[in-house]
């Protein structure tokens, strides 16, 4: 026959100098499953707290040898953040609220029920171990890796290491992997980690930008160069000289200005449009992309010697499906980011059922779902802890929305043409991830067509 686990009783220190209420209180929490050690005055109080491990300590404010107050402060100087409840009388409501002031959890104002006691008690036990984990969490995120990145799986450490090793490297980097793994947090970290980091760090998503205005927003142009350009611009390179150009969906750029870029890189000198002149530029160029850039030089699609220069190193940013062991760490850091930019919202952590669920997700969206979700469910979560309730409807499934097994959205009944794009757009952004630069790859359509179908 097999033997039930052991369950832990909390141990609590309780201090009151009258014995009949002391030890009566002493014997109903024992009752309900705490382990509790009566004494009578601050002295053997804090020879307990030096000989024994005391999880809680609830105290009265007055004694006959000594008093709460300080009793507590000294008992948090040898158990640090140790959860304390203390007692009073109703007369010395003030030294209670002094008590609160300097770091006590809670007071209760006797006569009061051992229930209540036991309700808040719970409450501050819990709150230390909150507080225990998310220290823990803090200490592993800003020991495992450089730049603020976050993770102790093999990948990522692997990835870390090298991040490491290449940030002083003066030459481009290729950062592959899919749509929100974090590679602008990558360049970022190495950006961070060089010998540019006091020098700008600029980042551009070459699918985001028309190919006319991505040209200008690169190498600049002068006072009418063309219509619309009442004033000069230096351009992106110029503006990180010195410095780092991100440029993110790299292998989303048109051929023209494929090899202007090729230019830069071997010359180092841009020149506007519009101008006669060139300037040099010292700028360390950072890519990323989520297609397969070799197969696009195969294809014809992306010039071999722009892909040669650019992936002198290339560095992989695994899935979070690859790296579980993370989703803990992005977890809390999310939590806390989320908190930062909503701190009259109420969640503090995520339930046991809830990370299960998040361990056991696919991740389709990467590290940014993860984030995107802890941020809704801290606006919209009611409750100190996030339950399985809180999680959006068909979370879990292999694909949440639906996208990849759903049929073209057009139904049974006739429709206008351009309302059958419209939905049939929507669909190919949608089965592409939310990436409309690859929806509009797939529909053989440029980017402004696609997002002018999706705006009607």
């Amino acid at each position: 026959m097999t033997s039930e686990p052991k369950v832990l009783r909390p141990h609590v220190l309780l201090v009151d100098d009258e014995p009949e209420w002391g030890d009566a209180l002493g014997e109903q929490l024992g009752r309900r499953g705490f382990k509790v050690h009566v004494v009578r005055d601050a002295a053997a109080a804090l020879a307990l707290l030096e000989s024994q491990e005391i999880d809680a300590l609830v105290t009265d404010l007055r004694l006959e040898r000594g008093d709460g107050v300080s009793l507590m402060v000294q008992a948090q100087e040898l158990v640090p953040q140790l959860p304390t409840i203390v007692m009073t009388a109703y007369g010395a409501i003030d030294t209670a609220v002094e008590a609160i002031r300097r770091g006590a959890f809670h007071y209760l104002t006797k006569p009061f029920g051992v229930d209540e006691l036991v309700l808040f008690l719970r409450r501050a036990l819990d709150d230390r171990r909150l507080r225990r984990e998310t220290g823990e969490l803090r200490r592993r995120l800003s020991d495992a890796a450089p730049g603020g990145l976050v993770g102790r799986s093999t990948a990522m450490r692997a990835v870390f290491e090298m991040v490491s090793r290449i940030a002083d490297a003066d030459v481009p980097v290729l950062l592959t992997g899919e749509t929100g793994t974090g590679k602008t947090t990558i360049a970022a970290a190495l950006h961070a980690r060089s010998q540019r980091a006091s020098a700008p760090f600029v980042a551009v998503n070459c699918a985001a930008i028309p190919e006319q205005l991505l040209e200008s927003e690169l190498f600049g142009h002068t006072r009418g160069a063309f219509t619309g350009a009442t004033q000069a611009s230096q351009g992106l390179f110029a503006e990180a000289d010195q410095g780092t150009l991100f440029l993110d969906e790299i292998g989303e750029l048109q051929p023209a200005l494929q090899a202007k870029l090729l230019h830069v890189i071997e010359r180092g000198v841009v020149r506007p449009i519009g101008g006669t002149r060139e300037r040099r530029v010292h700028t360390r160029i950072l890519a990323a992309t989520n297609l397969d850039l070799a197969a696009a030089v195969r294809a014809g699609e992306f010039r071999e010697d722009l892909y040669y220069r650019l992936a002198l190193i290339v560095l992989e940013i695994p899935p979070l499906r690859d790296r579980r062991e993370d989703i803990p760490l992005l977890v809390e850091q999310s939590l806390e980011s989320a908190r930062r930019r909503h701190p009259t919202a109420v969640p503090r952590r995520v339930g046991d059922e809830v990370m299960a669920a998040f361990l056991a997700y696919r991740w389709p969206g990467n590290v940014r779902e993860l984030a995107h979700l802890i941020e809704r469910l801290v606006l919209l979560s009611r409750n100190e802890v996030i339950v399985p309730a809180d999680l959006p409807r068909g979370f879990g499934s292999e694909d949440p929305d639906g996208a990849e097994n759903e049929p073209a959205p057009f139904g049974d009944a006739v429709l206008p043409l351009r309302e059958i794009q419209r939905r049939y757009a929507r669909w190919a952004v949608a089965r592409h991830g939310g990436v409309k630069a690859h929806a509009a790859r797939a529909l053989g359509v440029d980017i402004k067509t696609l997002m002018k179908l999706l705006s009607e």
